[in-house]
């Protein structure tokens, strides 16, 4: 069984746990990974999401092997045998879990803030990670819910090993795997795209679950898988449409990352609760990433941009706006201006794109045609992404079009910090509501 991403696990998972829904459980997801999983089997239980913060205490100088385990709320479950057989001076063993105390602490204030943990006391409590390979974690989450009051535990995985699943039946009263192969290597090899779950992603999800169900017909849009037809080229993309979208955005990146970027759907997810539709491709096929000269092939980008635009129109009678990102701006930079000729043109196709939104992107690659684009503009930049941001200067002062260049104060190239990719999402949403929906 291959996934095509987190959200798709937890999708999957979620239809194998709907017999726990009477249970009234709490779902946990293990960070990073697991919480974009458990907040759609959170979602489909109708449950409480929050997040599960175990810390394994590894014995000085042989790290792998485990003496126990901490989590929050005090808890902390050591193996007496291990501690024995270890010979190692208590002093040192106080030391590492000293070290794993602060580590935990500081986690659960970056993953939840100032809201206090769901209480565990009597409850169905459902453990939630993206994979497991040894199982070693999540065993030691299952002692810890037990020892915060967990009447029952069940862990619940996308794909694990069968020997970690036969292990983790000691540890906890059920566990729910999808797909146990023999040939396991990696947790990763399951997945289409298995990217880093950044800190925000999770601070965001754990956010949307405590603040319930978004009210609103763009609260929790599901994207379909789509086939984007961009000039005879079938590229893979997903699209997103909200009850009563007012316009579609087009991400456009410049390697095969736009569809499976988690600070795209982080920004996409923020887009379609506010009505806007969303679609997400791969500009380029995987042989063609292979091959990093064409990553920076801006005038084919655009064309094959174009061609999946007119794809869309041909299926969605909406505006259409473009999100580009690295490259992958100067190639929405460059279409924007190819459309905007064509409208003006004698007979030429009247709908041009409403708007353009550059995350971090290189707007001076497409230099020649800056001066054509008509589209509104938004530039955005992290202030310590500082030759990005010269770029983005020089690329505005080319721009004959309505543009604005936004810095982000104390962003980086990929917007990591805290915080910084909600701002993105908040500028590029206010952007496309003033000048893409009619």
């Amino acid at each position: 069984m291959l996934f095509l991403h987190r959200t798709d696990a937890g999708e999957r998972l979620a239809e194998a746990l709907r017999h726990l829904r009477a249970e009234d459980p709490v779902v946990l997801g293990l960070p990073r990974g697991g919480v974009p999983v458990a907040f759609r089997v959170a979602r489909a239980l109708g449950a409480p999401l929050d997040v599960i913060v175990v810390r394994k205490l590894g014995v000085p100088h042989h790290r792998e092997l485990g003496f126990g385990a901490i989590g929050e709320g005090g808890v902390r479950v050591i193996s007496e045998d291990i501690v024995r057989s270890s010979r190692v001076r208590p002093e040192d063993l106080a030391a590492v879990e000293h070290a794993e105390e602060a580590e935990l602490a500081r986690q659960a204030r970056r993953f939840r803030g100032e809201r206090p943990r769901v209480a565990l006391a009597g409850r169905t409590v459902v453990v939630v990670d993206d994979g497991i390979a040894t199982g070693a974690t999540a065993a030691a989450a299952c002692e810890v819910v037990r020892a915060q009051g967990a009447a029952r535990v069940v862990v619940a995985v996308p794909v694990a090993p069968p020997d970690a699943v036969a292990r983790l039946r000691t540890a906890a009263d059920e566990v729910v795997c999808l797909s146990a192969p023999h040939a396991f290597r990696a947790v990763g090899e399951w997945y289409e795209d298995f990217s880093q779950t950044p800190d925000e992603e999770v601070v965001a999800l754990l956010a949307q679950a405590a603040a319930g169900p978004a009210a609103g017909p763009g609260a929790d849009v599901r994207a379909t898988a789509v086939e984007v037809d961009a000039g005879g080229l079938a590229l893979a993309g997903d699209l997103a449409l909200p009850e009563g979208a007012g316009a579609v955005v087009v991400f456009a990146h410049g390697s095969g990352s736009s569809r499976r970027s988690p600070r795209n759907r982080a920004v996409a997810a923020e887009l379609n609760r506010a009505r806007l539709g969303t679609l997400l491709f791969d500009l380029l096929t995987p042989a063609e990433e292979a091959d990093r000269a064409n990553v920076f092939a801006i005038e084919p980008l655009a064309g094959r941009l174009a061609e999946a635009t007119r794809w869309l129109r041909r299926r969605v009678p909406l505006p259409i706006g473009y999100f580009g990102a690295s490259t992958g701006a100067a190639a929405a930079l460059w279409a924007a201006a190819e459309a905007a000729e064509a409208a003006q043109a004698p007979h030429g196709d009247g709908d041009g794109i409403g708007a353009v939104v550059s995350r971090g992107g290189r707007p001076d690659l497409a230099g020649p045609r800056l001066a054509a684009v008509r589209a509104p503009t938004l530039l955005v930049v992290g202030s310590r992404d500082t030759t990005v941001l010269d770029l983005n200067r020089a690329a505005q002062r080319a721009l004959r079009c309505e543009n604005r260049l936004e810095i982000v104060p104390g962003a980086t190239h990929l917007f990591e910090e805290p915080g910084a990719l909600d701002e993105v999402a908040a500028l590029a949403g206010d952007w496309f509501a003033r000048h893409l929906v009619r």
